[in-house]
């Protein structure tokens, strides 16, 4: 959720992987576009693809819809960035790729889906939710991320983490004794202080989060959570950890479920693509029945049609030829200048 530390937890593991000995620094991602400072050295920025404020008024949308739009016009030059990603997938252990602040634009929206099936494709990929622990020591926020948490997990069918932050202000421990034992949550919520109503019966909101503690007792089973303080650095060894787990559950579990889906989409593809050749070569021959001589050669092939001359690309600032360029998708052209004269719509 919105100010959980996403950022600052992407910060703090960065610094712990080059603290290391040796060195072992990680290819980072930035893929919010809407952030105006990163406390950490981005390989990929969507910022300089997408000129985020330029979105908002070429398509006059609001913050959220300018994030959207932004995310959507960079999936569709994702396979680039895939493909650097995989350059470097032999030279480093860890991708990071931290994701927009608002989290249902990721997760629930097409482009979040592509990125996240992509990635997952082409290398061993784990779900790291991350909690504002301070925050969630009300029964009902908590309850909250808990039905996040198990949305994105069966969304995404990946290995998952659930990283308790600033362990430093509050310790997590009662999170994970209320996702043992459903009684002690059940305790906790009965001394609540919006447990009961004025006529001291348990109020809908209390009975719902009763009902769905023991709905979700199941999911807590096989699901590892961490704490972790992104200001002082604990717990982060132990998130490692549990991400090199993760990964042999990814290699033994998600990728032969991977596969298998793959490939039956290739085959619906290919069935799809069939179809249409047969139709249009029926087509083809009805037309050229009732007229013989009809100019045939001169249908439209799509596979003729010229492409678009605007080349967008995506850059790797971790490479030394990299020209230090401005790209901006929302016009198709390519600026040295971030400081322009933008035009008005229309």
């Amino acid at each position: 959720m919105a100010g959980a530390g996403k950022s600052t937890f992407v910060q703090r593991i960065n610094s712990y992987l080059h603290s290391q000995s040796p060195p072992n620094p990680p290819y980072i991602l930035n893929l919010d576009p809407a952030v105006t400072f990163v406390p950490y050295e981005a390989n990929i920025d969507i910022r300089d693809t997408v000129n985020y404020a330029e979105v908002m008024k070429q398509y006059n949308l609001g913050p959220n819809g300018g994030i959207l739009t932004a995310l959507n016009l960079f999936t569709t030059k994702f396979d680039q960035v895939l493909e650097l990603v995989e350059k470097r997938a032999e030279d480093v252990d860890y991708v990071i790729l931290d994701t927009p602040g608002q989290i249902e634009i990721f997760t629930w929206s097409a482009s979040g889906a592509i990125i996240t099936d992509a990635i997952a494709s082409s290398i061993p990929t784990v779900v790291a939710y991350v909690i504002d622990t301070p925050r969630t020591t009300a029964p009902a926020t908590f309850m909250s991320n808990m039905l996040y948490a198990c949305s994105i997990l069966y969304k995404t069918k990946l290995p998952f983490i659930l990283v308790f932050n600033k362990t430093d202000v509050q310790p997590h421990q009662f999170a994970l004794d209320w996702m043992s034992d459903f009684e002690e949550f059940q305790a906790a919520l009965a001394t609540h202080e919006s447990a009961r109503d004025s006529e001291g019966e348990p109020t809908y909101m209390n009975s719902l989060m009763n009902s769905m503690s023991l709905v979700l007792d199941e999911f807590y089973k096989n699901l590892k959570a961490v704490g972790v303080s992104s200001v002082t650095g604990d717990g982060v060894k132990e998130f490692f950890e549990a991400v090199d787990v993760s990964r042999e559950e990814y290699e033994r579990e998600y990728l032969p479920e991977l596969e298998r889906a793959k490939k039956q989409r290739e085959k619906t593809l290919q069935e799809i693509k069939d179809d249409s050749v047969n139709r249009l070569l029926k087509d083809l021959a009805v037309d050229q029945a009732k007229n013989p001589r009809g100019p045939l050669n001169d249908r439209w092939d799509p596979e003729e049609e010229e492409d678009d001359d605007t080349e967008i690309s995506i850059v790797d600032k971790s490479d030394e030829r990299y020209p230090g360029e401005y790209i901006d998708m929302t016009r198709g052209r390519r600026h040295e200048d971030e400081n322009i004269n933008w035009p008005r719509p229309g």
